[in-house]
Formats: C-alpha cells, structure tokens, sequence
C-alpha cells in the first residue's frame, strides 16, 4: 500500500489505522482477509490469516517471533 503524508504522521506517532474485513472461503474453509487504508480507499487482500499477520508485523517494524515462544504464548 501506498503511504500518504497522513500516514506517515501517524506512524511516528505510533498509530496506524486499517479496515480488517474477515470472512471463511468457501463457506466453512479457510479464512480470508483484506485491510483498507481509511485515507486513500486502497485495499489489500490476504489468502491466510499468517499472510495478514506477516503483513502486519511489517508494518510495525516487528519480527515474528521463533516457534517455541508461540507455543508457549499460546498453550498459555
């Protein structure tokens, strides 16, 4: 997505708005996504939640974390 003037504003002031629209393909398969940037209209569409995930952490500058720590986060 292209980054406006805005955006760029309200990144180093930590804050980054989307529009997440979820919906199951095929009715019942996997889920879907796609996110709206609210000042340009522009969309992006994920075939995986790890694809919306991995996109989000790039926007964020965060780097996933390892396997053992996401077993651990989510056994917990």
């Amino acid at each position: 997505m292209r980054r406006t003037e805005a955006d760029r504003a309200d990144e180093r002031s930590g804050y980054i708005a989307y529009l997440l629209r979820l919906w199951r393909a095929g009715g019942g398969g996997e889920w879907r996504a796609s996110v709206e940037d609210p000042h340009t209209g522009e969309r992006r569409g994920f075939a995986s939640l790890e694809a919306l995930f991995a996109f989000l952490r790039e926007q964020v500058g965060v780097s996933p974390a390892p396997n053992h720590e996401r077993k651990e986060e989510d056994s917990g």
